[in-house]
């Protein structure tokens, strides 16, 4: 069964779909937290700690591997319900490997973050212990934007993730709800999704005949609004 986590950062939106049952945790990162207005990070991120008791994940904004270590560590105090978000490598291309050990030995939930490639998830398992809880997210969206299938890599990370229980591979950076029934069918553990996507997963089932009626509908609408005369 494929989770569904909302990625979120506004408040208000937070405690609105907190309450839906088909939302089994949330993500966040800097630039959701910044363009939700947040002027103070740790503050910030404590007030949706306090909304949830879901799985939420908090990003470490640092980028020597010391600093986030030390992030990490901060961060995970804020919650038992964190996992705290590292991102696979630094903005100078080092993988952050001994970052992702540290955590793990310690016991600390991570969400490795902004991975594209197999061999980065290769990485990743040979770092981990088969104790911790892991999640893996591969940026399937992004990768499509660039014209590159993002399935082959979900399929490869799911196989060789198959003998840890204690990781899960995540299927991020969602364009539209299809890719939850994709995610699905390859078995992918979770999907993060913005919220308006989410609300159109919870209408799916529409028979053809009431998409064509709504669609025809609206455009006829739009037309009276506009006035529109031949």
């Amino acid at each position: 069964m494929t989770k569904i986590f909302c990625d979120i950062a506004d408040l208000k939106s937070i405690r609105k779909f907190e309450k839906k049952k088909i939302v089994k945790g949330f993500t966040t990162n800097p630039s959701l937290i910044r363009n939700a207005g947040a002027k103070d990070y740790a503050s910030y991120c404590k007030k949706i700690l306090k909304i949830t008791k879901k799985p939420v994940s908090i990003e470490v904004f640092a980028d020597d591997v010391e600093e986030i270590i030390d992030q990490g560590f901060k961060i995970n105090n804020w919650g038992k319900n964190v996992f705290v978000k590292v991102p696979v490598i630094n903005s100078k291309g080092k993988f952050m490997g001994k970052a992702i050990k540290h955590f793990n030995e310690n016991n600390i939930k991570i969400n490795i973050t902004a991975v594209y490639k197999i061999g980065h998830v290769k990485q990743i398992l040979k770092n981990i212990n088969k104790k911790s809880s892991v999640l893996i997210s591969i940026f399937a969206g992004r990768m499509a934007d660039s014209g590159k299938d993002p399935l082959p890599i979900f399929k490869k990370s799911l196989y060789y993730a198959k003998n840890f229980k204690n990781v899960k591979i995540l299927w991020a950076s969602v364009r539209e709800p299809y890719n939850f029934l994709q995610s699905k069918k390859i078995g992918c553990h979770i999907i993060t999704v913005p919220p308006n996507i989410i609300e159109k997963i919870e209408s799916f089932g529409k028979s053809y005949k009431s998409l064509t009626q709504q669609t025809v509908n609206n455009f006829l609408l739009d037309s009276k609004k506009s006035k529109f005369k031949l």
